[in-house]
């Protein structure tokens, strides 16, 4: 998005809030123009950046995103003629943008720490030049999407320099050596100049040739994410909860440890002091895959809850762009909103601005169209020139009292493939992750079976299934024991609930917070459960054998093993630990 210097094509009418309605507005810059829907508005002295949403006549409906205080009836107001675009080329990894992609750490070196209105930035820098290498050679004809060159943005991340989507031709000249973005690299037999920055608005999804099958998973290193509730390589996930269940914990340990080449992190309406943690932490992180600092794969869009609601809407399509340029270059890309809830309610307020009719709760009608457009946006594509790149989106919900039953997480429901079920009693427990194994699921368990059992171990999906039997007949038993108490029960149903507890306690729970703990690889979860599963086997043995609970639950390697989990050494303390297990149930193995 750049500064414009267009005519004045009319004035503020009316103002409600972060809605404006302008008059007047029947010609871009003399050139006999009407404004169209999503045409980038400026309003006011200040030049306020806003965005057409509606056109009634001469009347032009204006979203602002910005706070429209001390704007009045017959101001000026400008069009620039152009949707609201994002800049995209080198240099947008380790950025903080804001929701309509101005760099904040930018703005506040010339402002201060505080944003004042109607201030602009470009969001890439114009002066750093970048060593461009090409990949084609003169005479070679190149279609949209086609990759004519790379440079290397961070140690580990090649950025491709790309054709624009619908610009094709044959290439007249080819340059090498150190360009700034907007330098042209490339000249076209048609005469088309083409730079290492591409525009693209941000309401349009980027072309791609076809949607492939998400068939491999996005490791996140949380156990009971990778093993139970799976999410593919290009697939959709929901996170509801209630407020202090950990969404937001949650969210920055999928942006952490993901196994996505790059990360996007969209903080949409999210409190300033945890948007703060996130913009204080990552730069510290270290990349698990690289051993690099995280931020070199990140990009990160702050939107606060006190900035204006109608940046809100903007940020999730901003961070989508965002993700599909990388996409566009063969890379797997993980998204994360933080929230969608707030996006929806940013919705409901300029929808009551605009006097629509309200549907469930106030949100407006379109509520689940405008979900489902963004979510779809989703997926594992090849692109258009060959590659193969993919989406995860992972959007968190933040339901009021924690009722999944209000319309923002019922829609998404219809549309994400992974439900992740926050639970506040479990929460309470301290039981984090506080994802309600009963209620959870995940679509993708079936497509990435194969690719699991193939690469983790074969008997991956029996353990997982075989823990979730566990857990679903301690569900049932605890509603007996809740009548009679645990002592009235038979001892196999007694041991059941104490493997379950085991399976809870030494493999569920994890610690976001503990330098071993916040990351457990496959293998490691594989291992983990799997020695779970032999001291189950060698308890029923053990309890065929007159062998009592108390007994049996009371043996050194379980102690162990309840530790294991948080040893640097994981491999040998385990191989260690089975030992003592073998040496503790010899009588009966």
């Amino acid at each position: 998005m750049e500064e414009v210097k267009d005519a004045v094509i009319g004035e503020v009418y009316r103002i409600a809030g972060p809605v404006a309605t302008a008059i007047g507005a029947i010609d871009v810059s003399g050139k006999g123009i009407r404004p169209r829907i999503y045409d980038l508005i400026q309003i006011g002295h200040q030049k306020l950046i806003g965005e057409v949403i509606g056109i009634k006549g001469e009347q032009l409906i204006i979203q602002v995103y910005e706070d429209t205080s001390g704007v009045k009836p017959g101001d000026p107001v400008i069009n620039t003629g152009e949707p609201l675009t994002v800049e995209l080329g080198p240099g947008l990894l380790t950025s903080i943008y804001d929701g309509i992609q101005r760099p904040l750490p930018v703005i506040k070196e010339k402002r201060g720490d505080f944003i004042e209105r109607g201030v602009f930035a470009p969001a890439l820098d114009r002066k750093k030049k970048w060593e461009f290498k090409p990949t084609v050679k003169r005479g070679d004809k190149v279609d949209g999407g086609a990759v004519i060159g790379t440079t290397q943005e961070m140690q580990n991340v090649e950025h491709k320099i790309m054709m624009p989507p619908k610009t094709s031709g044959v290439v007249k000249e080819i340059y090498e050596g150190e360009f700034t973005i907007d330098e042209p690299i490339c000249i076209l037999e048609d005469g088309a100049e083409i730079t290492m920055m591409q525009k693209w608005p941000v309401r349009v999804p980027r072309p791609f040739k076809k949607k492939l099958m998400p068939n491999e998973p996005l490791i996140t290193g949380q156990r009971i994410l990778d093993t139970l509730f799976p999410v593919a390589k290009g697939g959709t996930a929901v996170i509801p909860g209630g407020f202090g269940t950990g969404k937001t914990v949650c969210q920055h340990q999928l942006s952490k440890w993901s196994d996505a080449k790059i990360i996007v992190y969209v903080g949409c309406g999210e409190r300033g002091n945890e948007m703060c943690e996130v913009l204080t932490e990552f730069p510290k992180l270290e990349d698990p895959w690289t051993g690099r600092p995280l931020m070199e794969r990140s990009i990160l869009i702050a939107n606060t809850s006190n900035m204006p609601v109608a940046a809100r809407e903007a940020s999730v399509y901003t961070g989508i762009t965002i993700a599909e340029y990388y996409r566009d270059m063969g890379y797997d890309v993980s998204l994360m909103a933080d929230s969608t809830s707030r996006w929806a309610e940013a919705m409901r307020e300029i929808s009551s601005r605009l006097e629509e009719m309200p549907g469930e709760e106030g949100f407006p009608a379109y509520l689940a169209a405008k979900l489902s457009a963004f979510y779809e946006r989703a997926g594992r594509v090849s692109t258009l020139n060959g590659e193969k790149g993919s989406i995860t989106v992972i959007g968190a919900v933040s339901p009021p009292g924690g009722d999944f039953s209000e319309p923002v997480t019922q829609n998404t429901l219809r549309i994400a493939k992974v439900f992740w079920a926050l639970d506040t009693p479990l929460a309470q427990r301290r039981h984090f992750p506080a994802i309600n194994w009963l209620t959870s699921y995940s679509l993708y368990s079936s497509v990435l079976k194969k690719w699991l059992d193939d690469n983790i171990g074969a008997d991956f999906s029996s353990l997982k299934e075989w823990s979730m039997k566990i857990l679903q007949k301690e569900a049932k038993l605890q509603e007996i024991v809740q009548l009679v108490g645990s002592d009235a029960l038979p001892e196999d149903e007694q041991l059941t609930l104490e493997m379950a507890r085991m399976i809870r306690e030494f493999f569920l729970q994890q610690n976001a917070y503990h330098e071993v703990d916040t990351y457990c690889s496959m293998d490691k979860q594989y291992k983990l459960l799997k020695a779970i599963r032999t001291f189950a086997s060698y308890a029923d043995k053990a309890l065929k054998t007159e062998m009592s609970v108390e007994k049996i639950i009371s043996v050194k390697s379980r102690d162990l093993l309840a530790r294991v989990k948080f040893e640097k050494d994981f491999d040998n303390e385990l191989d260690k630990t089975l030992q003592v297990m073998e040496e503790d149930f010899k009588d009966v193995i």
